[in-house]
């Protein structure tokens, strides 16, 4: 019964503090501008499918990509047998599916799982291994500070011990299982006798040689992998909202919410675009007074500066962020060494949105840090350098578009600072002035066919 209770306090704790903490979240991503992103819905859920559901675009490099589908399987169905645990912890039962699904069914049910769990701890051993004896370049970069690397090596040890917590729990289990009832009665586990099978689990049996004959034992052992696992997997689930790895729940409406339209297409700017026609509309006055505004009323920015002034979907892809660094490792700028790196806008993002956030908290949603994502997190020497090819969102694998943040803060610079590069504003005025790019008059367009 303490048992019970104390599992239960535990599990509660970690509830409010999980839910907590994904209310930061959203009140976050929701600084940023609206969004209509609700049309085609068909099309997004299979979007979503595809690449989130069946991790589409990771495979593309098959050895991370099937080390990856076996962690991400694993860790969908291994919850099963945690929703067992949590069961059996909340109510002071043992192994309540065992008379749920009849043993010669749990006995797969069991076999099978841990198999997964031993397929997620060889993916975790060799993610380990790539990231710190290979010595993967995109796995390094100036954003890649100790908190992040720290960060993906945390996660893959602690999967490990889990995974090893659990294979041990039902080695030692297995084995009491299979003692003769007499034996286990004396020692005080009556429960135990309840259920019997005739050999170990599939993995587990291995572990099973180093494990005691004696069934109390057996018994703390069992337990303390019992509570080494449940206990671990409680923490994991408060740490991941902090972490990198909140890509676990944030992947699918990520990619739901994915950008349909070809990759190289650009939005218009509402403010400028509604401008545009209105100076087009014949049936407007130009000498009539412009409509006046309230006095309330904040203009709308050209660009961004701020993390306020991007959509929401540019906020959510900042927190879906893997950091795996693949968006690097495909920027054409980032290969000849200019200073671009889109894992790096998105980090900053991230990290600005995140400062913003508990900024707002502390002191009131209209208060101002004095701070700007653009400036005091990306320099503009980053934004020009980008190439607008799109390689970036193409090798993302949750469909996250740095693309979208370095434009905007891009427009913001031009229209709002006039601080384009000098070789930009050679063709904006060649194009007022010329109506092309190039530095000839309409009248001299033809004249190369006179030297033809």
């Amino acid at each position: 019964m303490i048992s019970s209770i104390i599992f239960t306090v535990l599990l509660v704790a970690t509830a409010v503090i999980f839910i907590r903490r994904i209310a930061e979240i959203k009140t976050n991503i929701n600084l940023g501008r609206d969004i209509d992103m609700s049309d085609n819905a068909s099309e997004r859920w299979k979007t979503m499918a595809r690449v989130a559901l069946g991790q589409s675009k990771l495979v593309a490099r098959p050895l991370a990509g099937i080390m990856h589908v076996f962690i991400y399987v694993g860790f969908i169905l291994i919850n099963l047998e945690v929703l067992e645990i949590i069961i059996d912890g909340v109510f002071g039962t043992h192994r309540v599916f065992y008379n749920l699904l009849g043993s010669d069914l749990y006995y797969v049910f069991i076999g099978f799982f841990e198999v997964l769990a031993l397929l997620v701890l060889i993916a975790c051993i060799v993610f380990l291994v790539r990231r710190n004896i290979g010595k993967i370049k995109r796995f390094s970069g100036t954003e890649m500070t100790s908190w992040p690397k720290s960060d993906a090596n945390i996660i893959l040890i602690v999967e490990s011990i889990l995974m090893l917590a659990l294979l041990t729990m039902n080695a030692s289990d297995s084995v009491l299982f299979m003692m003769n009832d007499q034996l286990v009665m004396q020692a005080g586990l009556d429960h135990y006798t309840g259920i019997r099978f005739q050999d170990s689990f599939w993995v587990s049996a291995y572990l099973t040689g180093f494990m005691p004959n004696d069934p109390v034992a057996l018994f703390y052992i069992e337990r303390t992998c019992w509570w080494l696992h449940i206990v671990g997997i409680l923490g994991f689930l408060i740490y991941v909202p902090y972490s990198k790895h909140f890509h676990i729940f944030l992947a699918f409406p990520n990619t739901y919410y994915s950008k349909l339209q070809p990759s190289g297409e650009f939005d218009n700017l509402e403010s400028v675009k509604n401008e545009v026609e209105l100076m087009m509309d014949p049936n407007v006055d130009p000498f009539a007074a412009p409509a006046p505004e309230s006095a309330d009323a904040v203009p709308q920015r050209f660009g961004a500066k701020d993390v306020t002034d991007l959509t929401w979907k540019n906020l959510m892809d900042a927190y879906s962020c893997t950091e795996c660094g693949r968006c690097t490792s495909e920027c054409p700028a980032n290969k000849t060494g200019k200073l671009l790196s889109p894992r790096k806008i998105m980090m900053d993002t991230r990290d600005r949105v995140e400062e913003l956030g508990k900024h707002k908290k502390a002191n009131g949603a209209e208060s101002d840090d004095g701070k700007s994502l653009l400036g005091d997190y990306i320099s503009p020497e980053e934004l020009w350098a980008c190439t607008t090819c799109n390689a970036c969102t193409q090798a993302c694998p949750v469909n996250i578009n740095p693309l979208s943040i370095i434009v905007d803060l891009r427009r913001f610079l031009v229209m709002e600072q006039s601080a384009a590069p000098s070789e930009l504003n050679g063709m904006f005025t060649n194009i007022e002035n010329n109506g092309a790019p190039w530095q000839f008059a309409q009248a001299d367009r033809l004249n190369w066919k006179d030297d033809a």
